[in-house]
């Protein structure tokens, strides 16, 4: 890690800290160790700063698996001022995903989204897609290493997810769903 990501992802993390995250149970301990975890694993496979900032930063909105919010929607730009305009661009796609009308269709051509807060459905650019879809991988694959109930429970159907969005996940991400999920 560079000094700029480091200095980049420590005042994320105080960021973070800020807002309670070091305190709500989660998987694993604490949202905090979570964020980090799924932060971590975007590093090992490769991702990019903004992609590991994305990943830290993955829940500030609250997610559709995952109510507790640490921001505001109406507080966006402070989040941009605090990751950068990309990396809150993540988040935002990450936290607004409808999962229920979404995942369904992850391997069509095109690829359709449906924003959770608006409503609204989208075609993603291909680079926000493949993000979106590794940040996916990383978190779930966190949540279940952590929660024995939940990985019976969605192991399996995870699995298919991640089989039918083969092609947006990098060859790093895809062996760690599968040696994790295909048991």
């Amino acid at each position: 890690m560079n000094d700029d990501t480091a200095s980049r992802r420590k005042r994320l993390e105080r960021f973070l800290r800020d807002r309670d995250a070091h305190t709500l149970d989660h998987p694993g301990g604490t949202l905090l160790a979570h964020l980090n975890r799924v932060a971590d694993t975007l590093a090992a496979w490769g991702g990019g700063v903004d992609l590991q900032l994305a990943g830290l930063a993955h829940a500030v909105y609250g997610t559709d698996g995952f109510g507790p919010l640490l921001v505001e929607l109406s507080d966006r730009p402070t989040v941009t001022e605090v990751i950068g305009e990309r990396a809150e661009a993540l988040v935002y796609l990450y936290a607004s995903c409808d999962r229920a009308a979404t995942y369904p269709g992850i391997d069509n051509s095109p690829m359709i989204f449906r924003d959770r807060f608006t409503g609204k459905d989208f075609q993603p650019a291909d680079a926000d897609l493949r993000a979106f879809v590794e940040l996916t991988a990383a978190n779930e694959l966190d949540v279940l290493a952590h929660n024995a109930e939940l990985a019976a429970l969605h192991g399996a159907a995870l699995h298919g997810l991640f089989s039918r969005a083969r092609a947006h996940l990098s060859p790093a991400a895809w062996q760690a769903c599968q040696a994790q999920l295909s048991r």
